[in-house]
């Protein structure tokens, strides 16, 4: 799917690379897409603390280009997530 390239090419090109998309939802011409990054992976390694997950939410338009994006939160690995309102 070209919308999930699209997003993993911004990602590693911008932020992180990506750990997992967990949802792509087209609403009329613009795409939204939740995305999942482990952040500072190495100093968590080095400190050994459990790894800090940032759920991205990701917006593109009508030709896949990314118009925008934000991190909606963040959390340990470990912790159970509340579900995101969609």
């Amino acid at each position: 799917m070209k919308i999930l390239n699209q997003v993993t090419d911004f990602f590693n090109e911008n932020i992180a690379p990506p750990h997992k998309i967990i949802s792509a939802r087209k609403k009329d011409q613009e795409w939204r897409v939740l995305v999942e990054v482990i952040e500072e992976k190495e100093y968590m390694k080095k400190y050994a603390r459990d790894q800090m997950v940032g759920l991205y939410e990701v917006f593109l338009d009508e030709n896949s280009e990314v118009t925008g994006f934000s991190r909606l939160s963040l959390r340990y690995r470990s912790e159970i997530e509340d579900q995101v309102e969609q």
